[in-house]
């Protein structure tokens, strides 16, 4: 099929040159043979200079690009190949090679203006005919592209996005020898504190013993004392029964009766101290453990735990060099003072706002310090985040949606909305998904692109009132109005940290993990430590600061302030602090 602008192939059949042959004398499709197929011709058009066969001489009816062209039938069409016309850019269609998606033996050719996506020319044909779509030829289009502002958008956001994830790999793989040498660490303190413990079991072992060995030498000592007495009282008594009988023998009875009166008694006397020596004071012994020790070791499951230490850099006190400036954001369509709750910056030059009181959101040019195009929304729109570098995401909370929104060519253009099931406030997103803050009911969910929810984190007993959300690869900051709190989660919901403020509003991260938040009540930016355990002022006599970003490149600080009231021009102002 061809199309105003197309070039004719350049890869003719063998009829072009010659009439040598029988197939020299059969007139093929041009384009088909410029996609490297043969099919005979059925027609003819004038315009593209090209034979078509009958499916393209079918196409070519019906195409909005080619369906006024003159178009002339087997028997009237011309009977050689013609050559391209010398009018046609010979330079641009070569470098459309790139296969279309849905059918790769067709190449791309076109943009969809409306859908944003590049067709080919059967995609037009089958897919774009129906709908009113603004479909043009990418070769008619693509000439300004080189100097484009658009051009220096993507591809400066293409380095910038190329520099984090370096950065990001760099912080990972620092963070990653960090935990490992921490771990390292770790196993060292845990064979301490086994040491330990075994030290204390063996103090307690070896006061044990001893107690054994203090019992087991009063023993031998009472033993040896009863061994004594018993050996001298038997050899006494061995020798009054000796003298006894002697003297029964002889005879003698008057000796006799005195020794048995003196046995007699003596008798008696060693009967009393044989009681006290009695068998009975020496007792057997058994051990009895310490069932306490024994219960603590069986209900206990690990010797400790392993707890996470923050890995962020510490938040390091920035200098001011000076307040920059301000760029005045008000324009002829707003009907309100501006009420700026939210900021993303695509690139250095790029700022997109929401503003609240007027329904809109504004494209800042930071560099000309003006507003290049304004997008008037169906809601109010609160925060902002970007998605992709040309794409980004509103939320609506009366509307409980979200507005997807398309940055290019220096226009901002809606897409498609996504219903939410609360009144959503904060955003932002990480590696595709977004991670959204609601209000009503107080909870956090993230979401694909699509608006599936992937996790929902329960803010009952966290939340009151999370009107803004940021987050990294390793942190979920949550500011909460009511709670006057900045929360700190791990992407399983844990709470694991936390820092107070008086009226926390807006909040966006550094490289380094340090968190800028507005604190609404007084009238300062605070920047905390990436654990909030650790903050300081940053810059006063702010008035009621409300949203702020930072810009990693410049080193510059933007907010927004609210109005003084009603018919106030301070919220019209983004004011510009700069870092360095």
């Amino acid at each position: 099929m061809a199309v105003p602008g197309k070039k004719a192939s350049k890869q003719f059949s063998s009829s072009t040159t010659s009439m040598a042959s029988d197939e020299d004398l059969q007139i093929y499709c041009q384009p088909c043979d410029e996609e490297g197929t043969r099919h005979h011709a059925h027609g003819y058009c004038t315009e593209c200079k090209e034979h078509l066969c009958q499916t393209c001489f079918k196409a070519h009816k019906i195409n909005k690009f080619t369906k006024k062209h003159t178009l002339l039938d087997a028997t009237s069409m011309p009977k050689v190949l013609q050559h391209p016309s010398t009018s046609i850019d010979s330079g641009q269609s070569d470098a459309l090679t790139t296969p279309c998606l849905k059918h790769p033996q067709e190449t791309i050719k076109f943009y969809c203006n409306n859908h944003t996506e590049f067709l080919c020319s059967v995609c037009v044909t089958l897919e774009h005919q129906a709908t009113p779509c603004n479909v043009d030829y990418i070769p008619d289009i693509s000439g300004d592209i080189i100097d484009s502002k658009e051009y220096q958008v993507i591809f400066n956001a293409v380095n910038t996005t190329s520099a984090r994830f370096q950065q990001i790999l760099k912080d990972v793989k620092d963070s990653t020898h960090k935990s490992n040498s921490s771990l390292k660490d770790a196993l060292v303190d845990i064979k301490k504190f086994r040491q330990e413990i075994n030290e204390i079991l063996d103090k307690l072992e070896r006061q044990a013993e001893d107690a054994a060995k203090v019992i087991e030498q009063e023993n031998n000592k009472h033993l040896k004392k009863v061994e004594e007495i018993c050996e001298d009282i038997t050899k006494f008594l061995k020798k009054s029964s000796d003298k006894i009988k002697q003297l029964h023998t002889t005879k003698q009875a008057e000796q006799l009766f005195i020794d048995l009166k003196l046995a007699e008694k003596a008798i008696k006397d060693i009967e009393r101290k044989l009681q006290t020596m009695s068998s009975n004071d020496i007792k057997e012994h058994n051990f009895q453990s310490n069932d306490v020790i024994l219960n603590l070791l069986k209900t206990e499951k690990s010797l400790g735990t392993l707890t996470q230490k923050t890995l962020n850099k510490e938040c390091q006190s920035v200098q001011i060099k000076s307040h920059e400036g301000q760029i005045y954001v008000n324009t002829s369509k707003d009907e309100n003072s501006c009420k700026i709750t939210g900021m993303t910056l695509l690139t250095p030059d790029l700022l997109i706002i929401t503003d609240f009181n007027n329904k809109a959101v504004k494209m800042v040019d930071t560099s000309n310090q003006s507003v290049s195009d304004q997008l008037q929304l169906d809601g109010k729109p609160w925060d902002i985040t970007q998605v992709t570098s040309t794409e980004v995401a509103v939320t609506l909370p009366y509307k409980q949606a979200m507005q997807f929104i398309s940055v290019s060519s220096d226009k901002l253009i809606k897409k498609h909305i996504v219903k939410v099931d609360g009144e959503c406030n904060g955003i932002s997103c990480f590696n595709s998904n977004l991670l959204v803050s609601f209000c009503d009911p107080a909870k956090l969910a993230i979401l694909d692109s699509n608006g599936t929810i992937l996790t929902t984190i329960d803010g009952q007993n966290i939340f009151q009132l999370p009107w803004y959300i940021t987050c990294n690869s390793s942190s979920i900051y949550v500011s909460d109005w009511d709670m006057k709190t900045v929360t700190r989660l791990n992407w399983q919901g844990d709470v694991i940290g936390s820092g107070g403020m008086s009226a926390p509003r807006g909040m966006s991260l550094s490289d380094d993990g340090t968190v800028f938040v507005c604190d609404h009540g007084r009238n300062v930016i605070e920047e905390k430590s990436g654990d909030c355990s650790e903050g300081q002022v940053l810059i006063h006599n702010l008035f009621k600061p409300s949203a702020v970003c930072w810009c990693g490149n410049t080193k510059k600080l933007y907010t927004s302030c609210d109005a003084a009231n009603v018919g106030s021009i301070t919220g019209n102002f983004l004011q510009i602090f700069n870092l360095q």
